[in-house]
């Protein structure tokens, strides 16, 4: 079970002290991603500082075919960054087990919590929970998760869950909040830069069957004035 405590915590900052450190640089990143397009920012910030590995770990995604597509694209936006000619380190990936079930057992009872809620903090442990055991086994020096990027996604439980991991298992968590200092903006930019295909939808049933309502009631809306 895992108790969270918000805190007026500024995470770009803590960021910002770990990277002013030079002896930080060329450390091995465990990087969990959950697609191309928020991974693009991330990449493109870290990887001059850190030698990243991709933890591509997403059992949320409960459709096939979108999960190929989205692992796909992450593979090929990695390729994309490895062709640059300048000195930044080279970006590995690894794909974790795609387990269907292993999420909908993890999230079993939460399954009618709105978007944002304790559903998705208990996907947001599943998936951080593994990245920290294959970073301990792979002996990374950090883990974090580019799950901060999101402007709908809180930054403070997703450190929470990682810190109190990072205790689990003796590897450094690394605090992020991406999504400051325009970096959302910056991964909006990228995505058009590559031609990165970009979800409307987190990735679970659950998150897609909400937002596909939304999406219906706009519809009824803009119906209802046209009337």
């Amino acid at each position: 079970m895992y108790f969270f405590i918000m805190q007026n915590r500024n995470y770009s900052k803590e960021l910002d002290k770990i990277l002013a450190d030079p002896s930080n640089r060329g450390k091995h990143l465990f990087l969990h991603s959950c697609c191309a397009p928020c991974s693009s920012y991330v990449l493109e910030y870290l990887r001059t500082f850190f030698r990243i590995t991709v933890f591509y770990y997403n059992p949320n995604i409960t459709v096939d075919a979108e999960y190929s597509k989205r692992v796909e694209e992450q593979k090929r936006l990695i390729g994309e960054f490895n062709q640059k000619k300048d000195d930044a380190f080279p970006i590995e990936i690894v794909e974790g087990d795609y387990d269907v079930q292993r999420f909908f057992d993890c999230v079993k009872g939460l399954e009618k919590c709105p978007e944002g809620g304790e559903r998705c903090f208990a996907c947001f442990a599943l998936r951080l929970s593994e990245t920290a055991r294959q970073a301990k086994e792979r002996k990374a020096d950090y883990f974090t998760t580019t799950l901060t990027i999101s402007p709908l996604k809180n930054a403070a439980k997703i450190n929470e869950i990682g810190e109190q991991l990072s205790a689990k298992w003796g590897v450094a968590f690394l605090p992020s909040d991406f999504k400051k200092r325009d970096g959302y903006k910056r991964s909006i930019e990228l995505s058009k830069e590559y031609g990165l295909y970009r979800q409307d939808y987190c990735g679970c049933i659950y998150s897609k069957l909400e937002r596909e309502e939304q999406k219906r009631q706009v519809f009824e809306e803009k119906k209802t004035e046209l009337q």
